[in-house]
């Protein structure tokens, strides 16, 4: 079971991220070009912090049946100084954790203010700060902390 959902931890990572840069990208057309905060646009915004939290159920489940993350906290001295070890024991989880709570707040503080410029303006600071820890948290084949294949 363990390997099944890594795999799909893995997948829908790739959604978390298209669906982040899109909001994004729509948020920022629409604040500098003055466009109206259409349906499409609410979607986008709500669609993007659904796909996110979907992918925090998948984290956290392979988290807790992770022998890494088990490893890391039977042997908390050792398992410190090992960064792949400390990667996936505790900084991998603290900043999706920040990440997803950023794509949170932004998604509501988004959905209540009143004028479409301060919409578009929520919805591109929150989520392009989101973007940014979860970028640096994605365990990229490139990543200095730790390494994985892009897909599973």
């Amino acid at each position: 079971m363990y390997q099944s959902l890594l795999e799909c931890h893995s997948f829908i990572r790739w959604f978390v991220l298209v669906s982040l840069l899109y909001s994004i990208y729509i948020a920022y057309k629409g604040y500098s070009q003055k466009l109206p905060f259409t349906k499409k646009d609410n979607l986008a915004r709500h669609w993007t912090a659904t796909i996110a939290h979907i992918q925090l159920i998948f984290g956290i489940l392979v988290y807790v049946q992770s022998p890494i993350v088990k490893y890391f906290w039977k042997n908390f001295k050792e398992a410190i100084q090992n960064l792949d070890a400390s990667f996936f024991g505790i900084i991998h989880i603290v900043l999706m954790l920040t990440g997803i709570v950023f794509i949170t707040i932004g998604s509501a503080l988004a959905k209540r203010k009143l004028s479409d410029e301060q919409k578009f303006k929520t919805m591109f600071l929150w989520f392009s700060i989101a973007l940014l820890i979860i970028f640096i948290a994605i365990p990229w084949p490139f990543s200095p902390f730790a390494n994985r294949p892009y897909f599973r």
